[in-house]
């Protein structure tokens, strides 16, 4: 019996801990912790399309929103898309779920804008340029680069 009421006294402690660290100490962790994550797991990077397209930050200097992409990306890019297509209007598109080139500028946009905004960004700006212009050439090319690129985009913040 003595044994029972010692491993009861050392449960009530333990409940009494668990309670204070959780309420009392660090509530955002425990709180994080028992709720549905798909609620507070989804994570808008600073990286993305949207994001550029939103306007929240400014442009890096070196690619003004006005930009033309086949200025910005050479004369196949020009070959694929409007001449007037803006930098911006590529990052706002909302066509490439079926188009796959228009997947690829949008994540070609994001990934050179990440290049000169982001430190830590895997790629340079003459990588995803280069990148982009040897992608143009197959749907299936396009297609692995625009996801290599929307990788890179949602990892990066």
């Amino acid at each position: 019996m003595a044994n029972f009421l010692m491993l009861k006294n050392r449960l009530a402690l333990l409940v009494l801990l668990v309670t204070y660290y959780c309420y009392l100490g660090n509530l955002t962790v425990c709180a994080q912790q028992f709720r549905p994550g798909f609620v507070y797991t989804r994570n808008r990077g600073r990286c993305t399309p949207q994001y550029w397209s939103s306007r929240r930050e400014s442009w890096p200097k070196m690619v003004p929103e006005m930009s033309t992409v086949s200025k910005v990306f050479g004369s196949r890019a020009y070959e694929r898309y409007r001449y007037d297509l803006t930098l911006l209007e590529a990052a706002g598109r909302n066509d490439d779920r079926d188009n796959i080139f228009a997947r690829l500028v949008k994540q070609s946009t994001a990934a050179l804008l990440n290049s000169y905004a982001r430190k830590n960004y895997p790629y340079s700006a003459w990588e995803v340029k280069t990148m982009l212009i040897q992608a143009l050439v197959s749907e299936k090319s396009a297609a692995v680069l625009a996801q290599r690129l929307s990788e890179a985009n949602e990892a990066c913040n």
